[in-house]
This record gives structure tokens, C-alpha cells and sequence, in this order.
């Protein structure tokens, strides 16, 4: 079958990964320019990781990721106040975990496909015309292309799901929060493998320091604080920032300088996509496009690897069958996504406290994890994947 996949982050790069190696031609479609860099640091560990497994780029992932050794929450004067050792989590899955860039795992997996697929950059799908025998597609450069099925994977703005399903507004579920994240150069404190996080009441900034002299920075506050409409382009996201965080204490002034510097500035809501059906017709959507589950379930990434495993795998178990394919991947995949956007949802009020109390609270309790058994009572369920991959031998 020929597959148009609208996406070349993680969750196209996968699928197109496990249709070719199951004999169909799969056609990439991005946006970009060129590959996304960067992105926030994801922990990547349970079915997700079994998946990069099979794919066997897990050792080129471990390589890119860090082995984070401790989350630890600070006060204002940079006294640690909470935080616990990352070997708690580790222990819990058997060592199988490692933290990377999102960007970073997005070109791991796009090099076990490049120049065996073919990938049209810069362009994006304008229209989408379904028929008897396949799907005309229209691209924005003005060329048109003819497939048997296409497949949004184009994240949660998906413009597959907007050109079939609807407006985004429909199918969105605002967790409460914003986010910003950004790198820089030459920041002058570093804590090797350690998580630093300072949290004021609605605010949280936290750095992580990356290879070769740079520092990831990641801020989140509740929505609330926007008092008004998202802001549109750098130059306001950077004056919200400024404003949101200008009094957060701790390094919150050097960081927001250092903001300043930044190439790449990313500003999005925490949100969900929840949607009654992920397939219409010949088109189907995966990952974030159509079902994401937020940062905070943090697996993202991994799941999205799985979507596309278990999706290519009923592809080609259907024989051609688009709508059993499509109804074999939803029936196999929704119980256990839904789970894990309810996890996270639940997650959500207790993300960034609201009060100072709030604060504390969440510091003395990240304490516990030391004790014996506390991160499996904690965290435990939240780390299990109750999903077993299917074999498509």
C-alpha cells in the first residue's frame, strides 16, 4: 500500500519505520524545513522503549539520552528542600529508562528510515480528497499525490485532523497549564544528572544541564496567570514570560535574561486530544494528532511509538482492509490510552502547587520517596504499562 504520513516527528518516523519493513511505501510529509532539534527531556522507559527495542535503535537513544541521577526542588536561596534519588523510578522498571530530548529521539528514529522513504520537507497536506480507490491528496507547494491511505501524524495543531474530524477546539482538553522551553549557551550554573526545579505559588522553573555547555530550561505556570488571550509569536511569549516570572526568586531573573539569547523558543498548553473515533474512511490519525496525552503523563513519546508499531502491525495483519486495520488499532489501543490521559489528567491539579503550603507539602512528601516502598506506592501504577505488543511476526 502507498501511506502518506503527515509528520516526520516520532510518531511518523516510527510508522513509516515498521510499514517498510512490512513491505508498503510509505510517503513523509513535514511541515519543517527540516527535522524539529531540541524539546523538552522526556523520560522514556515502559512499552515505548520495548519498541525502539525491536526497532534496535534503543542503543543510539541511550547514547543521545542522560542518565538523570536526582530531581531536587530548591527554595529561593537555593537551599535543596525536596527531591529524591531517580534510582527509586529506576529500580522500579528493571533499569530500562533513560531521559532524552525529544528532538533528539525524533532523529534516532528518523535515521533508521532515511533515504529508504520518501520524505517532502518544507510542504504540509492543504486538502484531502477521499474516493473509491485511494486518496488524492493536495500539498500547499500545489503538487498533488495519490495514496491508498493517509495517516496524521502531526502532532496536537494536526491539520489532517482538522481538514477530516474538525476544528481542534472539539476534540482539546486544557489541562490548566502553559509551558515554555528553550536552550541557551554558556548559563553558568550547572548540576550534572540532577533535575533542579524552584517553585513559586503557580510557577515552576527547572534546568537540566546538557552536553557541550548548554542548559535546558523548562517553565510552567497555571493558565490563569495569562490573564487573557496565548500570546502570538517570540516577542510577546518572552514579555509574558518576563511578566509571569519576574518576581519567581531564585535564578528566575538570570534565566529570563538568559531567555533572551535563545534560538528556539517553544510556548504551548498542557492539553489532551480526546476524540470518539481516531479513523474516518482512509484516514486515521496517531500520536498526539489524535490521541495525545499530555507531558504530564510523561511517556508521551513512547506511546506514540507504540501507536505506530501496533497501527503498521494491523495494516499489514488486515491484508489491505483499511477500516479492519483501523478498527483492530483503536480496539487494541483505546483502554489502555485512556488510562494514561486519566493518570495524567488526575496528575494535573497537583502539578504546580497554588499556595505556598501547596509547596511545601509537595516538598515533604517527595522526601518519602527514600523510604522503603514508598516510590512503588507512589508511583508504582503510574509506571506500569498494562499493555503486552502484539507479535506481527
Amino acid at each position: 500500500m502507498k501511506i502518506a504520513i503527515s509528520g516526520a516527528g516520532i510518531a511518523g518516523a516510527a510508522l513509516a519505520y515498521w510499514l517498510l519493513r512490512a513491505g508498503h511505501e510509505p510517503l513523509i510529509i513535514e511541515r519543517a524545513p527540516a527535522l524539529r532539534t531540541g524539546g523538552y527531556l522526556m523520560d522514556f522507559w515502559g512499552v515505548g522503549y520495548e519498541v525502539a527495542e525491536r526497532m534496535g535503535v534503543l542503543p543510539a537513544v541511550r547514547q543521545a539520552g542522560y542518565q538523570v541521577e536526582e530531581i531536587r526542588f530548591l527554595a529561593d536561596d537555593g537551599r535543596k528542600v525536596g527531591g529524591f534519588a531517580v534510582d527509586a523510578l529506576r529500580d522500579l522498571i528493571g533499569g530500562r529508562m533513560t531521559s532524552v530530548a525529544r528532538g533528539d529521539l525524533a532523529a534516532e528514529i528518523y535515521r533508521s528510515i532515511d533515504g529508504r522513504v520518501e520524505a517532502i520537507f518544507d510542504d504540509q497536506i492543504s486538502a484531502i480528497h477521499e474516493h473509491d480507490d485511494g486518496v488524492r491528496i493536495a500539498l500547499q507547494s500545489g503538487a498533488i499525490r495519490n495514496v491508498d491511505i493517509v495517516i496524521g501524524a502531526d502532532g496536537l495543531h494536526s491539520r489532517v485532523r482538522e481538514l477530516i474530524f474538525g476544528t481542534e477546539d472539539r476534540f482539546e482538553k486544557d489541562l490548566g497549564y502553559r509551558f515554555a522551553v528553550f536552550e541557551t549557551a554558556g548559563y553558568e550554573t550547572r548540576d550534572e544528572n540532577a533535575y533542579v526545579i524552584h517553585a513559586a505559588t503557580s510557577r515552576q522553573i527547572a534546568r537540566f544541564a546538557l552536553r557541550d555547555g548548554r542548559t535546558l530550561f523548562l517553565l510552567v505556570f497555571r493558565s490563569e496567570l495569562v490573564n487573557g488571550a496565548d500570546p502570538i509569536g517570540p516577542a510577546e511569549t518572552r514579555a509574558l514570560l518576563k511578566r509571569i516570572f519576574d518576581d519567581a526568586g531564585w535564578e528566575s531573573g538570570r534565566i529570563l535574561a538568559a531567555m533572551e539569547s535563545a534560538e528556539d523558543l517553544y510556548f504551548d498548553r498542557v492539553s489532551q486530544i480526546r476524540m470518539p473515533f481516531w479513523s474516518r474512511g482512509r484516514i486515521a490519525l496517531l500520536g498526539d494528532a489524535g490521541m495525545a496525552v499530555s507531558f504530564l503523563a510523561g511517556e508521551g513519546a513512547g506511546l506514540a511509538m507504540t501507536e505506530a508499531y501496533v497501527l503498521a502491525g494491523e495494516i499489514s495483519r488486515a491484508s489491505g482492509d483499511y477500516a479492519k486495520a483501523f478498527a483492530s488499532y483503536e480496539a487494541r489501543l483505546r483502554p489502555f490510552i485512556e488510562g494514561k490521559q486519566h493518570t495524567a489528567a488526575n496528575f494535573a491539579s497537583t502539578f504546580v502547587p497554588q499556595t505556598e503550603f501547596g509547596i511545601w507539602l509537595r516538598n515533604q512528601a517527595t522526601k518519602l520517596m527514600a523510604l522503603p516502598g514508598a516510590a512503588n506506592l507512589m508511583l508504582g501504577k503510574s509506571l506500569s504499562d498494562d499493555f503486552a505488543l502484539p507479535d506481527y511476526a
